[in-house]
């Protein structure tokens, strides 16, 4: 992993930007999601702020991914850095009235997701044909070190800042990853496309669903994120009501699969190359799923801590893989649209498997809900194996 950095500026530059961006990103959720509790006091408005900007912007996905294929990729990616650099400013400054600062943040969590299609997409542009594994390891070990460092981020500094402080510090930290990227080359999109916006949307959601290959992934990750995405919630309620346990020992059962993804990504540095990207996506689904599962016969805190880092090794196979694989199966002229498009159906998956296991738990409480969320995941698993070989499916590179 340090080899390939070392050796390539330009996917260094990309890497340490998006670093920069993800901590930005966590830093302003946690910062907005306690400045929202402390002053409106009520549930229901913080999950509209995740709800805005988690859920809402994945149901532009099929637009906001056509943007990275219709321009320069590397300019998208500093405009839209810029634009959220700018937005933060202004929360910053006003800290306005609930609704306005609902709209200011789903225009900012737009603005991400047309940063990260574009972002995948710009890989292929900057690495060889056969270190697309360990670039995505690299981009995924930033990313999730990212996601595991903002919220610490955050914590320190609101010790000493006040809630306007912090966000200005995130609003540098996108204005910093902008300047970062002017180092990138032109990232021209070959056979740009050129029809109506129509057009190019139902060309990039065509890609997926006529392409066998492409489909397998895009259900098959769905299905995954949809019967496993209440586990967070789950996880707190197995340790408070089933296990008994203190607080801060559901935050270290929060943070056990954080720790095997950064593990998993550390793992994957050294072999990415080495391993099937279909057997490494079947084995992510597997070994994730299974994860949950077992995580339903765990008799106390160590041993859930245990079955949820080696869940976290499943999801770090699950990230390189599907990455590596958009960018080897679709063409290149569509392969932001067909970021964008999987991301947007993870959203939306993901809120289908809060509503759904959040039914489930409240039914039949965490125990179950672990065994049965993770087993429907492994029966996802198996579809996409049995699915895959002997029925005309093409795992070849599109290019």
């Amino acid at each position: 992993m340090l080899t390939l950095l070392r050796a390539n500026r330009h996917l260094r530059v990309l890497t340490v930007s998006r670093t920069i961006s993800v901590v930005g990103d966590a830093l302003s959720l946690v910062t907005l999601m306690l400045h929202v509790q402390s002053v409106a006091g009520k549930a229901i408005a913080v999950a509209a702020l995740l709800l805005v900007g988690d859920f809402a912007p994945s149901l532009l996905s099929p637009v906001t991914g056509l943007i990275s294929d219709r321009f320069d990729r590397r300019t998208v990616m500093i405009a839209c850095e810029v634009a959220q650099c700018a937005l933060l400013a202004v929360i910053a400054f006003t800290l306005p009235p609930l609704p306005i600062l609902l709209v200011l943040v789903g225009v900012r969590a737009m603005l991400g997701q047309i940063f990260i299609p574009a972002s995948r997409a710009a890989v292929p542009s900057l690495v060889a044909e056969k270190d697309l594994p360990r670039a995505n390891t690299v981009l995924g070990f930033g990313s999730n070190s990212a996601d595991v460092l903002g919220p610490l981020l955050a914590a320190g500094l609101l010790q000493f800042m006040s809630t306007r402080g912090v966000l200005l510090v995130d609003a540098v930290s996108f204005g910093v990853s902008a300047l970062l990227l002017l180092r990138l080359p032109k990232l021209i999109v070959p056979g740009e496309p050129g029809g109506s916006v129509f057009t190019d949307v139902k060309e990039g959601l065509g890609a997926i669903w006529h392409g066998r290959a492409l489909r397998i992934v895009f259900l098959g990750f769905c299905g995954v994120v949809a019967c496993t995405a209440i586990d967070d919630v789950a996880i707190i309620q197995l340790s408070k009501d089933t296990f008994h346990a203190s607080d801060s020992a559901a935050g270290v059962l929060l943070a056990a699969v954080g720790i095997g993804l950064l593990a998993g990504f550390a793992l994957l540095a050294r072999g990415a190359t080495r391993i099937g990207m279909v057997a490494l996506l079947v084995t992510g689904f597997v070994v994730s799923s299974a994860g949950n599962l077992l995580t339903g016969f765990a008799w106390g805190v160590a041993a859930a801590f245990a079955v949820q880092t080696v869940r976290g090794l499943g999801i770090a196979a699950m990230d390189v893989a599907h990455s590596t694989l958009i960018q080897r199966l679709a063409p290149a002229d569509k392969v932001g649209r067909v970021f964008g498009n999987f991301y947007g159906g993870i959203g939306v998956a993901a809120a289908i498997g809060y509503i759904g296991g959040g039914l489930l738990l409240d039914a039949v409480g965490p125990e179950l809900t672990f065994v049965l969320t993770g087993g429907a995941g492994v029966l996802v698993a198996v579809w996409v194996v049995a699915a895959s070989p002997g029925r005309g499916v093409e795992w070849e590179s599109a290019s």
